[in-house]
């Protein structure tokens, strides 16, 4: 049958979303979102080296996995990021829907001076 889970479901967006942006570049890396029942997470990936440049989550710091929280994610992921020298990013939103938590941490990261770019052109 075509019926599948949730998560399956997410995973196949992912995969879609994936498709349409370019790989993550050391000096634009992929600002991929996480987002549990219990917590949240952001890395900054650098897919050509295939590694995490900065990230930062709610994990240790505390927070709870609600709009507040991830507003705090979002500035926190801005300053690890900034911290690393990474001023634009490409948003991977990883087969969630563009809102409530998601689009709060990807806002605040903007107000807090992160800079956001679209979909690249296919290489």
């Amino acid at each position: 049958m075509s019926l599948k889970n949730r998560k399956e479901r997410r995973v196949a967006r992912h995969q879609r979303i994936r498709r349409r942006i370019s790989a993550g570049t050391a000096e634009r890396p992929r600002m991929a979102i996480f987002v549990s029942n219990r917590y949240m997470y952001v890395q900054f990936i650098d897919d050509v080296a295939q590694t995490t440049v900065a990230s930062a989550s709610t994990l240790k710091g505390g927070q709870k996995c609600n709009i507040e929280g991830a507003k705090a994610l979002g500035e926190a992921a801005a300053q690890a990021a900034q911290a690393k020298g990474i001023k634009t990013v490409v948003v991977d939103r990883a087969g969630y829907k563009y809102h409530g938590r998601v689009k709060t941490i990807v806002e605040s990261a903007v107000a807090a001076g992160l800079a956001i770019t679209a979909k690249t052109e296919e290489a």
